[in-house]
């Protein structure tokens, strides 16, 4: 059976998360050119309002840089999702969404927590932790491309910020983690070599015949038959000229 790449470039790996980007840019610009203010559509812990912020609230932020420093890795870490765990994107980004909101609305301040930093919490948790588990090269390989650009967020799931919700942060990185757990299956698979397939013959191996069994190479295995070359000569005899 010819070996399918399970990672394919498609316009969705590109468009969606470009999309999110777009829709959060578009709700700032809507703030500022309107004077609207979403600020009181976040989560608001322990009150029935506050619900509504679990879907509301990743697409509000309060000043640019806030809208800039979540943006970013909001693209990377979703471009991310949807090459490498295709199957798994939608489900992890829709129940992600969910119940990272609904945990911030049980463990939060009595504040409106707002932002998308919970969803990238959620994503950075589930794709470092994910590619650990799985063990494919490719997915542990992205685990520490995850780490070298967003390890430093590990402090913020802390409060040292009293403007930063900690627990919106701490909410994404235990979803990501849960997930990562849940989800063992639609995800790639290392290649398997021939050797490493239960059906494995070593016997009948071509390169394990040049080995006995002590190890030593054997340059012709008897297994192998050299070809026989048979020559036939035929005896012309000149004309007699007279």
């Amino acid at each position: 059976m010819k070996h399918r790449d399970p990672f394919i470039f498609t316009p969705g790996v590109l468009g969606y998360p470009l999309a999110f980007v777009l829709i959060i840019w578009i709700v700032f610009w809507a703030e500022i050119r309107f004077g609207w203010d979403f600020n009181d559509y976040g989560v608001y812990p322990r009150t029935v309002e506050g619900l509504r912020g679990i879907f509301i609230s990743p697409f509000v932020h309060s000043d640019i840089k806030h809208l800039f420093h979540n943006t970013i890795p909001l693209f990377v870490l979703s471009l991310s999702l949807f090459y490498f765990y295709r199957k798994l994107s939608w489900k992890i980004l829709g129940y992600g969404l969910l119940l990272t909101g609904l945990l911030t609305w049980v463990i939060g301040r009595p504040a409106f927590h707002i932002g998308a930093s919970g969803i990238i919490y959620m994503l950075a948790g589930f794709l470092f932790f994910k590619g650990i588990f799985s063990k494919h090269y490719r997915l542990v390989a992205l685990s520490l491309i995850v780490v070298f650009l967003y390890g430093g967020l590990l402090w913020y799931v802390a409060p040292i910020d009293p403007e930063i919700s900690w627990e919106g942060h701490l909410s994404g990185l235990v979803t990501g983690l849960l997930f990562a757990v849940i989800y063992k299956k639609d995800i790639a698979r290392p290649p398997k070599y021939e050797w490493e397939r239960e059906s494995y013959d070593a016997e009948n191996d071509p390169f394990m015949k040049h080995f006995d069994e002590n190890g030593n190479f054997i340059e012709h295995p008897e297994a192998e038959e050299e070809s026989e070359y048979i020559y036939h000569f035929k005896e012309t005899r000149k004309e007699d000229p007279t």
